[in-house]
């Protein structure tokens, strides 16, 4: 079986498991591993609402598809960027960061090198400062664990955010940052930062949203409902693939 599996935090000894269509976190605790599902996984089953429903119909299941498919490898490195430039690094237009889908090492394009820009654009114009990045949250409580991009201080509020790529801002993206919040038990306020937006001339925009916690429980529920009786890595996939072919049946190999 092919999977994506992540150490995520070496010490707390949680782990990130992926498949194609899954996301679970571990974690072992007194010799026992535990399993829960993914914010963004729990997220996708709630109504993402009517104005994204009409670009769905407008593009076509597999448009849509694909172009979800593209924005999450650009997300990807774009995120990846990022992470790098807080650990005082320098990007260059030449950098290089892993396309997960290819599993190769390749230089930002030109769209993801302009939503980098974006983001050092907004950090200036901010100066936030930096309590945590790209640090996971486990709930036990609620059973669900997830990444957080961004925690910061601005001025004398402490925030949440959340880094996107995309031109909408749908309303799942509230629920999860509610569930970081919630996980965390602070005093946070929460943000979502569009990075490479093309609708004003900063590249970017910045939205404060608002804790819907109890709208992310309700979704919690319809995965519950949704996947009962699923558990991690359930699905088996053969490590190579070969065609048969007649030759091959009678031991004719070109």
């Amino acid at each position: 079986m092919r999977f994506e599996r992540k150490v995520i935090d070496e010490k707390r000894k949680i782990v990130q498991l992926t498949t194609s269509d899954e996301r679970w976190y571990s974690r072992e605790v007194n010799g026992k591993i535990i399993y829960v599902p993914s914010v963004t996984w729990i997220c996708d089953h709630y109504p993402k609402g009517v104005a994204f429903y009409k670009w769905l119909a407008n593009k076509g299941w597999d448009e849509a598809e694909a172009l979800k498919a593209s924005a999450a490898d650009r997300g990807s490195k774009i995120h990846q960027a990022i992470e790098f430039l807080l650990d005082g690094n320098i990007v260059k237009m030449a950098s290089c960061f892993t396309n997960y889908d290819k599993g190769v090492e390749e230089e930002l394009t030109t769209q993801e090198y302009e939503a980098v820009m974006s983001f050092v654009a907004w950090f200036e114009a901010t100066k936030p400062e930096i309590i945590n990045k790209e640090f996971n949250v486990f709930s036990y409580d609620d059973t669900y664990a997830g990444t957080v991009d961004l925690a910061c201080r601005i001025g004398n509020d402490e925030w949440i955010i959340d880094f996107k790529t995309g031109q909408n801002i749908w309303p799942s993206y509230e629920l999860q940052l509610s569930a970081y919040a919630h996980a965390i038990m602070g005093n946070f306020r929460l943000g979502i930062l569009q990075i490479g937006y093309q609708r004003n001339k900063n590249r970017y925009k910045f939205t404060e949203v608002q804790d819907k916690f109890d709208l992310f429980l309700a979704a919690r529920k319809i995965w519950t409902n949704e996947c009962a009786g699923l558990q991690p890595l359930q699905k088996d996939y053969p490590m190579e693939l070969k065609l048969t072919t007649k030759e091959a049946e009678h031991g004719e190999v070109r």
